[in-house]
């Protein structure tokens, strides 16, 4: 039986629309789609829908193709995000991804204020390029990360609070280890995501970062940045147990890989600006295929 039958998905058009948002994720989201196959069949529709979303806004913000202007981007977004955000409210939609979307919000119950956050840090991305404090920075994350992880936990059959405490915690982690990995490329779209303040303590300067040399001030800055991922990480942990048997090894996964990004970026020696640190395929399978086996015996 195919995933789209397995969910209870046989409108045409709808299966359309989750075959399109999976096609992004297997596209565009590799650790993540890789994740999502350890789910039950019948579950993974609806996570490639939550992708799917999210990844047409980012494509919107962040195409380095487009001869948009800022100003521009923002008018599409705007327009496209409000145009979802009414689809969700009306409980039905003609677009190509926000059928899924809605199908997936309105089955699950999941709170429409959790796209309307991802949407708010997604234009953010047009109009700040630095965040003082941590505390700023997590006003962004909170919209562009922790808030996926929210709006999965009623997939995963996880209600408690403690769950989305955890939820919240792990989409930080994931955030921040995307942030470390991705300085150089973050500074091609002249944006930094290491809290200044932070930066100032360990004696590095936006310039310092522009020069594309790993200094001993910026090695220790990156130090300090994954001590902050791991300590996110050991605490979100014990939340994976409250979810549904059956999709914990889908979290479990992502968790070893997502945060797995910083001790790339430790066996590289830092030289984040030289190479992209990346999980390797040999990782991913000595993760997976254990992953796997324990999902089907959920099943």
């Amino acid at each position: 039986m195919d995933e789209l039958t397995a969910a209870g998905i046989t409108d045409p058009l709808l299966r359309a629309s989750y075959e399109e948002c999976k096609r992004l994720n297997s596209r565009h989201g590799k650790t993540y789609y890789l994740a999502t196959l350890l789910l039950p069949p019948g579950k993974r529709p609806f996570v490639h829908a939550l992708y799917g979303f999210a990844r047409y806004a980012d494509e919107i913000v962040d195409d380095l193709a487009s001869e948009l202007t800022p100003e521009e981007k923002a008018i599409e977004l705007t327009t496209w995000g409000n145009k979802r955000i009414l689809d969700i409210k009306n409980g039905a939609s003609s677009d190509h991804i926000g059928r899924a979307l809605v199908d997936t919000v309105t089955r699950f119950n999941i709170p429409i204020k959790y796209f309307e956050a991802f949407l708010r840090s997604m234009a953010m991305d047009l109009y700040i390029n630095e965040y003082q404090s941590f505390d700023d920075l997590m006003e962004y994350v909170y919209g562009s990360a922790s808030v996926i992880g929210l709006q999965m936990l009623p997939i995963l059959e996880a209600y408690s609070p403690e769950s989305q405490v955890a939820a919240e915690k792990l989409g930080t982690a994931f955030q921040l280890a995307n942030f470390i990995r991705d300085v150089g490329e973050d500074l091609d779209r002249g944006r930094i995501y290491l809290p200044i303040d932070e930066l100032q303590a360990h004696g590095v300067t936006r310039e310092t970062l522009e020069a594309r040399v790993v200094t001993p001030e910026i090695r220790s800055l990156l130090k300090a940045q994954i001590a902050r991922v791991r300590q996110l990480q050991s605490e979100a942990e014990p939340g994976i147990k409250l979810l549904a048997p059956n999709s914990q090894a889908c979290i479990e996964v992502a968790n070893e890989l997502y945060c797995g990004i910083v001790d790339e970026v430790e066996k590289i020696d830092f030289e984040i600006f030289e190479r992209r640190a990346k999980t390797s395929n040999w990782r991913r399978i000595k993760v997976a295929f254990p992953a796997l086996l324990r999902a089907k015996k959920t099943r």
